[in-house]
């Protein structure tokens, strides 16, 4: 129902997103609702100089007449400022190009398996697109869609808990400390530890991974199917996440602690009032059962691993030669874990509004808001 594609290389001109299955209707702009998310995903401690060049801002070029969508297909662009140092390396045109190439491929980047896929003999045709900074387009999107969900009555949020091997303590989670902490965590002491671990890795010439929880909020129940394996919510949520660069495991809701209990510790207890109607004692299944949101929060960890771009470089191969060399040093940052929660945000984003979509079918907002009124009104009669 809700589809996006993104172009563009890291040091290219622009990013371009194309979102196709907005409703018509819908209350957009830019400098409101796009660039806020762009402004903290360039944020966070351990972030590189690439975010002292860009100043990130969305512009909507197509889709969108004074203000509200048409329910055409919309067109973002976030442009490159450090497209003026890379013209040259970076043209289109083959008259006056100048490669500047890379041969020492990184460890744990898609450089090597780029090169081997693609029969190429260069691994800037690789890293360029296959660079984290794709995902500033992806946070474009997911904004829009963000737009989408409000008319829902869904927020989105993220928080870090875990920056190598400091952890924050599991408490309720203030999202005003969470904004204005470097490391978005809503614990101080936690992330002032977490800030020396990334001061520290930096000092060694290292990088440092780590755990992010993101969160929808106010999920309507009924969203997903299980009658098909492709349809089910969480499987599609865990595909999102697992796109995101750097990440390699989510966890919907307790999934490691449930893997460790018996049922009878783990699973989320219904309840029924007839305020409230159906809800559960605890949401431990991350708001998802049988791969369809069950009216609670939808909630997953996202773990990211160290990115592949150390200071003080992994020994590696020269793809020319075949000959072990110091990997590839590209301009890069030491912890994307901050960054990463609010591209996670804007994935989890993507994939409700996609579903809610699919649930409510409408293509105008005033369609959604009706239809929403109705399936609503008939949850309240099951009470």
């Amino acid at each position: 129902m809700l589809r996006f594609l993104t172009s563009g290389e890291s040091h290219g001109p622009q990013l371009t997103v194309i979102l196709d299955g907005v409703p018509a209707g819908l209350e957009v702009d830019a400098a409101r609702d796009l660039d806020p998310d762009l402004r903290r995903r360039q944020g966070g401690h351990g972030r590189g100089k690439r975010q002292q060049i860009e100043n990130d801002t969305a512009q909507i070029t197509a889709g969108v007449r004074g203000g509200r969508t048409l329910g055409s297909p919309i067109a973002l662009v976030v442009l490159n400022a450090d497209w003026d140092n890379w013209k040259g390396p970076m043209q289109v045109t083959a008259d006056g190009f100048t490669r500047k190439q890379v041969t020492r491929v990184r460890p744990g980047h898609a450089d090597l398996a780029g090169i081997l896929k693609y029969d190429l003999d260069d691994a800037r045709d690789v890293l360029e697109r296959a660079s984290a900074r794709e995902t500033a387009a992806r946070v474009a999107a997911g904004a829009v869609a963000k737009a989408l969900l409000r008319v829902a009555g869904t927020t989105i949020s993220s928080h870090v808990v875990r920056i190598g091997e400091v952890v924050a303590p599991d408490s309720p989670v203030d999202q005003n400390a969470v904004e204005e902490s470097p490391v978005r965590c809503a614990d101080p002491a936690a992330a002032q530890l977490m800030v020396a671990a990334i001061d520290a890795a930096r000092s060694d010439g290292d990088t440092i991974g780590g755990t992010a929880v993101v969160t929808g909020h106010d999920v309507v129940a009924g969203l997903g199917s299980y009658v098909q394996w492709d349809r089910r919510l969480d499987g599609r949520i865990a595909q999102a996440m697992c796109s995101i660069p750097s990440v390699k495991g989510v966890e919907l809701g307790d999934a490691a602690v449930a893997a460790a209990s018996t049922g009878s510790r783990v699973h989320d207890r219904p309840s029924f009032t007839r305020e409230g109607g159906f809800r559960h004692l605890s949401n431990r299944q991350g708001g998802l059962s049988g791969g369809v949101s069950n009216g609670e929060d939808v909630w997953a960890r996202v773990h990211f691993k160290p990115i592949s771009t150390l200071l003080t470089p992994l020994r590696s191969v020269d793809v020319h030669t075949g000959e072990e060399t110091n990997a590839h040093y590209e301009r890069s940052d030491i912890c994307v874990v901050p960054a990463g929660a609010v591209v996670a945000e804007a994935m989890l984003a993507l994939v409700l509004a996609d579903a809610v979509l699919e649930k409510f079918g409408a293509d105008s907002v005033s369609e959604l808001r009706r239809n929403l009124e109705g399936y609503r009104a008939m949850l309240g009669r099951l009470r």
